[in-house]
């Protein structure tokens, strides 16, 4: 028999969704026991929700399952496609399901996609419980759904799920799946781990085993972590949506600010290998230099420049060594964000605290202006020893800078305590 032959049409990813809450992996902080969706199933009262996560993260499955457990009609569409005639002939299926006692269940692919004004006509009918709405989306809920809609609706996370489930779920393809068991597959533990490991999510995995079957001859089936090397090729990051870009760089920088290279040089690997501007990231690591840096060591903007423009001139790959030297560089420096303290300063400005300048600081470069007092009995810094003399500088005392003890702030925050007489860390 060919092994394009029989009654295995529909993927193998599909074909392994999930038929109840045994079978389903991962999410366990929503589909335990005890926890919301599985009690709300449960109790046969589901409120209308939006799953938010990574593609392959079992959306659309739990979708399902929740409405198999309700004996609920299931319709499916996708954001992009539905046009006013679906919505109208969504609504007038869910009044005839109604009045015949059943439920209806709407999930919403790519939820993200559906334009406000389409949001809107959605509104009454989840208010009433005449449909149970659940949308599907990789992009933040937050951003992407008005208000209005989302003060009807449950949001939950869902999380990529972990290389044991990934193995739990290859198991069972091969316990369960009557087209696998009916041949006499080896796939060897080498090929195994690497399948697991090289695999973003699920459908990914499966799709990969199935196409490594596929590829094979009649009869005993012997599968390598060199036939699956060669269908995978490259690893997917899972960087393809708005979300995972700003988490990846999030990690990135507080990798840095942390002080943890490895962790560091793990999402700039990532970032790399999705494709990512490296112009954006040394943008990030220039306000990092500052920011998270600083004083602790001001040559750190200089040197993370310094890489930026030599990017410019050589590109990748040799620019990989840019990127790396500038991340290594900024992860092991001592840290201070005493920058930051220019906000506090702005924000006492901004409350209307307009402090008047003192005379002896005021300009008197013009005709007349020593006539009004202006620019007398200032005292010139660099006339006096160490080129200070204590004078006043604001009319109002304020502290804005908080100076660090680490690097070269330390030695900063000895010299001004030690000229002024005052404590500058508080």
């Amino acid at each position: 028999m060919s092994l394009f032959e029989g009654n295995h049409q529909a993927p193998l990813a599909k074909r392994m969704v999930p038929k109840n809450f045994d079978e389903y992996e991962g999410q366990e902080h929503l589909v335990g026991i005890n926890k919301p969706v599985r009690t709300m199933v449960a109790r046969k009262i589901v409120q209308s929700m939006v799953f938010y996560g990574p593609p392959a993260s079992g959306k659309t499955g739990l979708a399902q399952l929740i409405a198999r457990d309700l004996e609920a009609e299931f319709i499916s569409v996708n954001a992009l496609n539905l046009n006013s005639d679906d919505i109208r002939k969504i609504h007038s299926k869910a009044q005839y399901n109604q009045d015949t006692g059943k439920k209806t269940v709407l999930f919403i692919d790519e939820i993200h996609r559906m334009t406000r004004p389409k949001q809107d006509v959605f509104l009454e009918s989840l208010e009433s419980g005449l449909i149970i709405l659940i949308g599907a989306t990789t992009e933040n809920p937050y951003f992407s759904l008005q208000p209005a809609l989302r003060s009807r609706i449950l949001i939950f996370e869902f999380f990529p799920l972990s290389k044991e489930h990934l193995k739990n779920i290859l198991y069972r393809a091969f316990e369960q799946d009557s087209f696998l068991k009916e041949l006499d597959i080896k796939l060897d533990k080498d090929g195994e781990e690497f399948l697991i490991q090289a695999s973003s999510d699920p459908r990914n995995m499966l799709t990969v085993l199935e196409t490594a079957v596929l590829s094979q001859g009649v009869g005993s089936l012997a599968i390598t972590k060199s036939d699956i090397e060669t269908i995978l090729q490259k690893t997917d990051t899972v960087y393809d949506n708005e979300s995972a870009h700003y988490d990846t760089i999030s990690a990135f920088i507080k990798s840095i600010r942390g002080s943890d290279p490895n962790a560091a040089l793990y999402y700039l690997a990532v970032m790399i290998e999705s494709g990512e501007d490296p112009r954006f990231i040394f943008r990030r690591l220039l306000i990092s230099a500052v920011e998270d840096v600083g004083l602790a060591a001001p040559d750190a903007i200089s040197v993370v420049q310094s890489c930026a423009e030599a990017f410019e001139r050589v590109g990748f790959p040799e620019g990989t060594l840019l990127l790396s030297h500038a991340t290594l560089f900024l992860a092991g420096l001592p840290k201070s964000n005493s920058v930051l303290s220019i906000f506090e300063a702005q924000n006492f400005v901004k409350q209307g605290n307009i402090l008047a300048i003192p005379k002896h600081l005021q300009d008197a470069h013009y005709q007349g202006a020593k006539d009004l007092g202006r620019g007398l009995d200032y005292l010139y810094p660099h006339d006096y020893p160490e080129h200070f003399v204590k004078q006043e500088y604001l009319s109002q005392e304020v502290s804005f800078y908080k100076a660090k003890s680490s690097g070269f702030e330390k030695k900063v925050k000895e010299r001004l305590e030690r000229l002024w007489g005052k404590d500058f860390s508080s």
